[in-house]
């Protein structure tokens, strides 16, 4: 790449599906993100295009408001990674994070290079604390509100891995368990000053 998108483009880009990067636009915008090395064309049909990894670094690089971790009004979806000061468990959110979690299979699928899909892909490596706490609440773990216990899950300078607190031990180690089955390795760990426990996790990488 070496100018940055036009404003189309960048439209183009933006507007991306949060989770698997399936991009609309116009065929002579979505060329040109392609010879950009910005999107790619799936050689399946319907040959849909999506982000690339530098496409999806691109959006993330805009400057924009922090992202929350809830569902914004515009409905771009955000996986709760526990803290949060409100809580919609409703039937809507429930569809979301089912809507969510295949849409994340399907990324596997289309970029990891077996097609695995027990295995998390690069937009999970990237996105690490949004993709751990995605896998834990597509299988009914509850995040930790305002009013409940539960999940927490917190970026750490450890490259590719997160800390997941639960105060429960038995929900922690059930924490351990879902991320493994979402193709996560994870180790339980205390915190030397505190003695707290939490799971420390790792996206599988074989």
């Amino acid at each position: 790449m070496t100018r940055p998108p036009t404003a189309a483009q960048r439209r183009v880009i933006d507007a991306a599906d949060p989770v698997t990067g399936r991009l609309r636009g116009t065929e002579a915008q979505l060329a040109a993100l392609v010879r950009h090395g910005l999107a790619f064309r799936h050689p399946r049909p319907p040959h849909d295009h999506f982000l690339t990894p530098a496409g999806h670094r691109t959006r993330d690089a805009a400057p924009q408001p922090q992202v929350a971790v809830r569902p914004e009004p515009d409905g771009v979806f955000a996986a709760r990674v526990g803290g949060e000061e409100t809580a919609d468990d409703g039937p809507a959110r429930a569809r979301e994070v089912h809507s969510a979690w295949q849409g994340l299979l399907e990324l596997r699928r289309m970029t990891n290079p077996d097609a695995a899909v027990d295995r998390p892909c690069g937009w999970e490596r990237a996105h690490l604390v949004r993709a751990a706490a995605l896998a834990l609440e597509a299988a009914g773990q509850p995040p930790e509100g305002p009013d409940r216990a539960g999940y927490r899950v917190r970026a750490t300078p450890q490259p590719e891995a997160v800390a997941v607190y639960e105060a429960d031990g038995e929900r922690l180690r059930a924490c351990a368990a879902t991320l493994e089955r979402a193709g996560w390795q994870t180790g339980e760990y205390t915190e030397p000053r505190t003695r707290t426990r939490y799971l420390l996790a790792s996206p599988r990488r074989v």
